[in-house]
């Protein structure tokens, strides 16, 4: 398993998806379509999505885009 870490490419929004994806070895739309199913049910996706964009640090090796 790779570590978890945002990627600099393949990301849409914070890279969430796309490092969850490469962690546990599944393709970034595939989670992208659970991330968005799980939205349909009650629960904290929205605020657990942004701990993570936070905390997950970026790949390293890649420049901030800001």
């Amino acid at each position: 398993m790779a570590a978890l870490t945002r990627p600099r490419d393949g990301r849409v929004i914070g890279g969430v998806c796309a490092a969850l994806a490469r962690r546990f070895g599944t393709s970034a739309t595939t989670m992208r379509v659970i991330f968005v199913v799980s939205c349909l049910l009650p629960g904290p996706q929205f605020l657990l999505y942004l701990a993570l964009w936070m905390l997950l640090p970026v790949e390293r090796g890649a420049k901030p885009a800001w």
